[in-house]
């Protein structure tokens, strides 16, 4: 199958494996890959950014297909080292990033000038628009069918799926084929506005 997705980030099949705690590791990923669709390795699964280097030298080792990785961007009193996972990311080759929570607006200098191709969660329309206008290449859509980013709008999956300007990715949600169906043609119809 042929869609925006596919062609943006080199792969097979829409499907796109989101980034998921303590699960997303190399085996996962590369799995993934492997089957046609775009792994991720959970980045911040990875306790420190010289284990995500690690990580994604195994998964490297698992499939010669593309896989990227997740950084969820969280508020805390104490954040992450972001810049040297970002660097890690760099570093190890990985073309494609999904990142969640927070805009990843203060980081897209470094990850576009590592030519890094973006992927960002968002649970509105407002937040699909900022991704865009940031230089994001493309969004997850988090309707409130998904679990683990609920959003506080409560807009179903394929209503932000047509509100998208951009290459859309329905996450989660998607528990029957006229579900599958109505996502992928969403995005085999999607067409970038002039």
């Amino acid at each position: 199958m042929k869609t925006a997705i596919t062609e943006l980030f080199g792969i097979q099949h829409p499907i796109i494996q989101g980034g998921m705690h303590y699960v997303g590791f190399a085996e996962l990923a590369a799995a993934v890959s492997n089957a046609g669709g775009l792994g991720i390795i959970t980045g911040l699964t990875q306790k420190t950014p010289e284990l995500l280097a690690k990580e994604i030298s195994r998964c490297q080792g698992m499939t010669n297909k593309p896989f990227g990785v997740n950084l969820t961007f969280l508020p805390s009193f104490t954040a992450p080292p972001y810049p040297e996972y970002i660097a890690a990311i760099r570093e190890g080759g990985v073309k494609i990033v999904e990142t969640a929570g927070r805009s990843p607006e203060q980081y897209m200098p470094a990850l576009k000038a590592a030519g890094i191709k973006v992927i960002h969660k968002c649970t509105s329309v407002r937040h699909s628009l900022k991704a865009e206008k940031i230089g994001c290449d493309a969004v997850s859509v988090d309707g409130f069918e998904c679990g683990g980013h609920p959003g506080e709008d409560d807009i179903p999956n394929m209503i932000l799926l047509r509100a998208s300007a951009m290459p859309p990715e329905a996450t989660n949600g998607i528990f029957s084929s006229s579900a599958a169906r109505a996502a992928w043609s969403r995005r085999w119809r999607w067409a970038r506005p002039a």
